[in-house]
């Protein structure tokens, strides 16, 4: 056994066993080299192994600590309701009448004739008349670029797996969408961080990343990017597009809040190399839903193989139903309800939590919150959980286990706003006692 795991066994060991308790800190590297007597590499390697197992959180500027519950199992509260009073993690946003909106457009499909061909089988290019509605949703001119998934997580799948063999590297933003983490874990794609400021990624950081070790693609959410809320301003979309054009190196776009922003693609400025995906969730409703892709001409054979391959093409249903809700604006009316309700969200979040570190776009249904000092993400979502509220850790987003954010994702979709105002002002209560008197109380 290699000497690194020997040492992490010991750790884990003591975890365990109650010898190093949650939200312990964990001696510095070197100070752990010295104590271990093994050298300062083998330490940051423990400590990378640890995170990697889901025992410790690294914050960056903070340190290394033991986790204050057990590490998130796939993607808790990110897909399906978490059960607790005040879910904040959970981002389906909800119209007013919106149940009544779709029923009326599932009439057509009543008929005999009408259901018979929508349960048919479909492949990934669906029909003629999808392919129409969805270009325009995409923004694009070509229907014959239109591919559809089951849903927005498959579409990227089957991107991602069209353009980065097992073993491939794919470049992505320091903090990510976290189903694309275990999506990448499961085909065998090495996630590989790229540095970012206040304005999204850095291409000298891309370039750097790819001559280092060249990269197969980059994942992107250049607009309303999930969890931080930032969009990549027009200067970075620029260069980032000028930088993956000289490297030669494709982009998968995930639009899926772009929705609720007045931004074009950055595809844009990268036709020729770009996959756009997007999906229908948001906008209309998890239950019955579609993902859309729109790809360059010389990709669109790889991505519809992917997406047979993985089982990933839609159903005809959802197709057809999808395909009459674009046609007759009931999707355009929800998303135009939707845009309205996330921006008196947002404004209710920031007015609630004024005076913390709280960033969210103009109309985002959710926020990021840099909690204050000491807190620490995982005791901050612990001590949420005891009062009802699920609010989600900073680490779930993380692509680099051993340098987490001391911060959370508020989801401010779910609750309605009485409810999620009283939930906010207890969140907002809590960063101000800090942890002592929260574990007190």
């Amino acid at each position: 056994m290699s000497d690194f795991r020997r040492v992490a066994d010991a750790v884990a060991a003591d975890i365990a066993a109650g010898r190093r308790r949650p939200g312990d800190r964990l001696p510095p590297q070197r100070r752990f080299a010295r104590e271990q007597g093994i050298a300062a590499s083998t330490a940051a390697r423990v400590y990378r192994e640890l995170a990697l197992r889901g025992l410790v959180a690294g914050e960056v500027g903070r340190g290394t600590f033991v986790r204050s519950g057990p590490p998130p199992g796939g993607v808790p509260g990110l897909l399906e309701p978490s059960g607790a009073a005040v879910d904040l993690e959970l981002t389906y946003p909800e119209a007013d009448g919106q149940a009544e909106r779709l029923a009326a457009g599932l009439e057509r499909l009543r008929r005999p004739d009408a259901l018979a061909a929508a349960l048919r089988p479909v492949g990934p290019s669906g029909t003629a008349a999808a392919r129409r509605e969805g270009a325009a949703l995409l923004g694009v001119t070509d229907p014959e670029a239109v591919l559809f998934a089951a849903n927005g997580r498959q579409a990227v799948a089957g991107a991602v797996a069209a353009l980065v063999p097992p073993g491939g590297r794919l470049g992505v933003e320091p903090l990510t969408y976290p189903v694309v983490k275990g999506l990448l874990a499961r085909i065998g794609v090495v996630a590989v961080p790229i540095a970012a400021d206040e304005h999204g990624p850095r291409p000298d950081a891309l370039a750097e990343a790819h001559r280092r070790a060249p990269l197969k693609a980059v994942y992107l959410q250049p607009t309303l990017h999930n969890p931080t809320g930032l969009t990549v301003p027009p200067e970075r979309r620029a260069a980032l597009a000028e930088t993956l054009e000289a490297a030669r190196v494709p982009l998968v776009e995930d639009r899926i809040w772009s929705f609720l922003a007045d931004e074009p693609p950055l595809a844009e400025l990268l036709p020729g190399r770009t996959i756009i995906v997007d999906g229908l969730s948001k906008r209309v409703s998890p239950g019955l839903t579609l993902g859309l892709l729109a790809a360059p001409q010389g990709l669109r054979g790889p991505v519809a193989s992917a997406l047979r391959g993985g089982a990933w093409q839609p159903t005809g249903y959802a197709l057809e139903a999808a395909t009459g809700w674009l046609a007759d604006g009931t999707v355009a009316a929800l998303a135009a309800a939707k845009r309205r309700d996330a921006a008196s969200r947002r404004d209710l979040a920031l007015e609630r939590l004024g005076g913390f570190a709280v960033s969210a776009a103009p109309r985002s249904f959710f926020c990021w919150w840099e909690l204050p000092s000491p807190w620490r993400a995982e005791a901050f979502a612990g001590a949420a959980a005891r009062l009802g509220i699920t609010v989600t850790p900073g680490a779930v987003f993380a692509t680099a286990p051993d340098a987490t954010p001391a911060a959370v994702r508020l989801g401010l979709a779910s609750p309605p706003h009485g409810e999620l105002a009283r939930a906010l002002d207890a969140l907002a209560d809590l960063a101000r006692r800090g942890p002592d008197a929260a574990h007190r109380g």
